[in-house]
């Protein structure tokens, strides 16, 4: 009565795939092993190269195959699930990260130029700090907040890491000197 190891594999890769469904005005599409969103927010891409899972799309839905029955890439198939419906919010309501602009000793002035933040007079520094900002985000100021809006959860990220990183003070104690850039909400809209 008890079934071959391979047909528990078989039946795990079946019971393993997933779909999600794309709601009213969102498109996607496969291009090799990226995916690629377009909603009415704007449009973002992923690329699955080396997740072990098969991504296809038919009509208003995209269905994850995990390539084995293992259990691993069964959960691989949950996590990639996981990032589409990520993507699926990016395209049609959007993220937002905001930023705290923080200073103690000297004040502090930020601006946005092209794909760049420029930090200007931080910690009394005669040179500026730059932090790229990366494709798809749009970021802005209002007073002492900086403001990063797109439709990719990682680009927004990276973008806010790359501002903090950028004004990380070396060489003296953290607890004293909290001059920074912090982010202080994130948001889903």
């Amino acid at each position: 009565m008890s079934t071959s190891v391979a047909a528990k594999a078989a039946q795990r890769k079946e019971s393993g795939s997933r779909t999600v469904e794309l709601p009213e005005g969102v498109s996607a599409s496969v291009k090799g092993r990226e995916l690629f969103m377009k909603g009415p927010n704007g449009s973002a891409a992923k690329v699955f190269q080396r997740i072990p899972v098969d991504v296809e799309v038919k009509g208003n839905q995209v269905t994850i195959k995990p390539f084995t029955g293992k259990k691993k890439d069964v959960i691989s198939a949950n996590t990639v699930s996981s990032i589409v419906r990520g993507l699926v919010h990016g395209v049609t309501k959007g993220y937002e990260y905001k930023m705290k602009v923080v200073f103690a000793h000297f004040p502090v002035t930020v601006k946005i130029k092209d794909d760049t933040v420029v930090v200007e007079n931080f910690m009394g520094e005669r040179s500026p700090r730059l932090a790229k900002i990366l494709a798809g985000c749009k970021v802005t100021t209002e007073g002492d907040d900086i403001i990063i809006k797109g439709t990719s959860l990682e680009q927004i990220g990276q973008t806010a890491a790359n501002v903090e990183q950028a004004t990380r003070i070396k060489r003296k104690d953290q607890r004293i000197f909290l001059d920074g850039v912090y982010v202080y909400e994130k948001k889903r809209n």
